[in-house]
C-alpha cells in the first residue's frame, strides 16, 4: 500500500493532538477555518449537482455550536451565499449565542456583515412554527471531541431535523453530530454528506455510522503535507493516485508497452456483461485486448467493438463456458499480462468447474468478479497474485464477516487484494482462508483503503462490471503492483460516477453512459476532490 495517494484516518483523540499540534496560534486556526469554510461550500455546491443543484435563492438552515464546527458551518454558509444575492441563512445556536467561542462568534459576525438582511437567528420553537423549506442544512452543533450524553434540548434539535420533509440535502460538518470516539448519543444527526475537514476520523467508517454519515467526503486542509502515519493504519485515498495516468505517454511507446488483458466471460442468460467490462477496459489505456466469450456473440460483438481480438469458445449445454474451453482459453492467456474472469460467465456447474480449471492453470495477475467468486474458484487462486472484486452478497458467499482484523496474504503464499465494493468501497488485503476457500478472519482495519468516490448512481445492474473491466486493463498496464491498479480503478470508477450523477442525476441515467465520464474525471484539475 502507498501513503502518497492516502492519508491516515484517525481516532477523534488522535485528530486532535494533529490539531494542537499545527495551529498553535489563533490566527492559525482562523486561517484553517476560513479553508475549510471555503471548501464545505465548494464540495456541498458540487454534490448538489445530483439533485439539481442549490438555486439562485438557496435557503440555508445553519445549526451552529459553540466551538470551530459551527464557526465552519457559518463561514461555509457565507460562501454559499456569496454570489446568490437572493439566498438566506436561518441560524439556530442550541446552546444560544452567548456561549460562542472567539472565532465561531467571529465567523458569526463576518456571516452578518457580509450578508445584510439576510440572516436570521432562530430558537428550536421559532424554527418549527416557521417550518420553513430549506435547500440545505448545515450541521456544525458538535465537532469530533463530543462525549454523550446528549443534551435533551439539542437531541429535540437533531431528531426534528432529521424528520423534517422539506429539507433537500443534510450536510454534517467533520463529524454528524451525536458521533465521537465515546460512542452515539441519544439523537444523532443523519447526514447526506459528512465533509470530512483536514482528517478523517474513524466514527466515520465504522459500519454502525453508516446511517447516519451517509457519503463522506474528504477535504484536504494540508494537515499531511508531512505524513507520517502507519502505513498498515486505516486511509482514505485521495484524488492524486490517478496522476501519473494524465501525464504524457512515452513517444516511444507501442501497444505491447501497455500490457495485453484476457477477459473471460459471457453466457447465453448475461451476454450483457463481459461486453461492459470490455468497453471499459478499452478506456482503460491498455494496450491489447482479447475477450473469450461465447461462440454465438463473437460476430455481433466484433462489430461493435472491433478494437477487441474477440475469441469464441464452445458453449456448454447451459450457454455457458465449457470445459472443452479451458486449453484454448490458457493459451491465449498465456501471451497476456493479466486476466479478468467473471462477468456474465453463469453459475452451471460445468461453467465454475471450467473457471476453477482456468485458474488453476494460469501464472498471469487476475481478476475475479461475479460468478467466478465462487469459493473452490478462489481457493484455486491460493498462491497467485488475485484481485477479487465482491459486492456485499458476494462477499457473504465466500463466507465474509467483518470486525477481525485481516491478516496479510493468503494461504499458500502469493498476493491477493480485495475490492470490497460499497459505501465507502475498502481495497483490503485480503484475509487467510480454509482449505475449503472460507474466509477464516475478514475485516475492516489494517491494510485497508476506504474510498469516497461515487454513490448511488452505481447502484444499478452492470456498475460492478465497468468496475472490473477497468481495474483488468490497469492491472494489464501494471502487473507488479496489484494494490495500485485496484486503487485506481476504484477512484477513477467513483470520480466519474459523481461527474455523471451531477451532469444527469442519480435516477435516469444508465449504466453505459459513465463509460463518458472517464477522461474528464482523470483529467480534472490537479486531481483535487472535486
Amino acid at each position: 500500500m502507498s501513503t502518497a495517494c492516502t492519508h491516515p484516518i484517525l481516532s477523534c483523540a488522535e485528530a486532535k493532538a494533529l490539531e494542537v499540534g499545527l495551529l498553535t496560534t489563533e490566527a492559525g486556526e482562523w486561517d484553517a477555518m476560513q479553508r475549510a469554510g471555503a471548501a464545505l461550500a465548494a464540495a456541498l455546491t458540487e454534490d448538489a449537482l445530483e439533485i439539481g443543484g442549490l438555486g439562485e435563492a438557496p435557503r440555508l438552515l445553519v445549526l451552529a455550536g459553540k466551538g470551530h464546527n459551527g464557526g465552519d458551518a457559518l463561514l461555509a454558509a457565507q460562501r454559499l451565499l456569496a454570489d446568490r444575492a437572493r439566498g438566506s441563512a436561518d441560524v439556530v445556536f442550541p446552546f444560544g449565542a452567548a456561549p460562542l467561542r472567539p472565532l465561531a462568534h467571529r465567523a458569526f459576525e463576518q456571516l452578518q456583515r457580509a450578508l445584510p438582511g439576510r440572516v436570521r437567528v432562530l430558537d428550536l420553537a421559532q424554527l418549527k412554527r416557521a417550518f420553513s423549506s430549506y435547500d440545505a442544512c448545515l450541521d456544525g452543533v458538535f465537532g469530533f471531541q463530543f462525549r454523550p450524553p446528549l443534551d435533551e434540548s439539542v437531541a429535540e434539535l437533531l431528531a426534528w431535523i432529521n424528520t423534517h420533509p422539506r429539507l433537500r440535502v443534510r450536510a454534517a460538518v467533520d463529524l454528524p453530530s451525536g458521533l465521537g470516539d465515546a460512542g452515539q448519543g441519544k439523537t444523532v444527526f443523519r447526514a447526506d454528506f459528512t465533509y470530512c475537514t483536514g482528517s478523517v476520523k474513524s466514527p466515520v467508517v465504522a459500519p454502525a455510522n453508516a446511517a447516519f454519515v451517509g457519503r463522506a467526503r474528504y477535504l484536504d486542509l494540508g494537515f499531511f503535507s508531512q505524513d507520517t502515519g502507519s502505513p498498515t493504519a486505516p486511509r482514505v485515498l485521495l484524488p492524486t493516485v490517478l496522476g501519473p495516468l494524465a501525464a504524457l505517454r512515452a513517444a516511444q511507446s507501442d501497444k505491447r508497452t501497455f500490457g495485453h488483458l484476457v477477459v473471460v466471460g459471457g453466457s447465453r442468460d448475461y451476454p450483457g456483461a463481459v461486453l461492459m467490462a470490455v468497453q471499459a477496459a478499452l478506456r482503460s489505456g491498455v494496450g491489447l485486448l482479447t475477450a473469450c466469450v461465447p461462440e454465438r456473440l463473437v460476430p455481433e460483438y466484433a462489430a461493435k467493438f472491433p478494437e477487441a481480438m474477440w475469441v469464441g469458445w464452445p458453449e456448454n449445454a447451459a450457454g455457458g463456458l465449457s470445459t472443452e474451453a479451458v486449453d484454448l482459453i490458457a493459451e491465449k492467456v498465456g501471451r497476456a499480462t493479466a486476466l479478468v474472469l467473471g462477468p456474465g460467465l453463469g453459475a452451471a456447474p460445468e461453467t465454475l468447474a471450467a473457471a476453477e480449471e482456468l485458474v488453476r492453470r494460469v501464472s498471469v495477475p487476475l481478476l475475479l468478479d461475479a460468478d467466478a467468486l465462487r469459493p473452490d474458484i478462489v481457493w484455486a487462486a491460493t498462491g497467485k497474485r488475485a484481485v477479487l472484486t465482491p459486492h456485499a452478497g458476494e462477499w457473504q458467499r465466500l463466507g465474509g464477516r467483518t470486525g477481525v482484523e485481516p491478516a496479510k496474504g493468503a494461504a499458500g503464499g502469493g498476493e491477493t487484494i480485495a475490492v470490497l465494493k460499497g459505501c465507502p468501497t475498502r481495497i483490503a488485503t485480503f484475509p487467510r482462508r480454509s482449505e475449503t476457500g472460507a474466509i477464516l478472519n475478514a475485516g475492516v482495519a489494517g491494510n485497508t483503503c476506504y474510498s469516497f468516490f461515487g454513490g448511488p448512481v452505481l447502484a444499478r445492474g452492470g456498475s460492478g462490471d465497468l468496475l472490473a473491466g477497468l481495474i483488468g486493463g490497469l492491472l494489464a498496464q501494471a502487473p507488479d503492483d496489484l494494490w495500485l491498479a485496484a486503487a485506481r480503478g476504484v477512484v477513477w470508477h467513483g470520480l466519474a460516477a459523481d461527474r455523471l450523477a451531477r451532469d444527469r442525476g442519480q435516477v435516469a441515467v444508465q449504466t453505459t453512459q459513465w463509460l463518458e465520464y472517464l477522461r474528464p474525471a482523470l483529467h480534472c484539475a490537479d486531481h483535487v476532490i472535486p
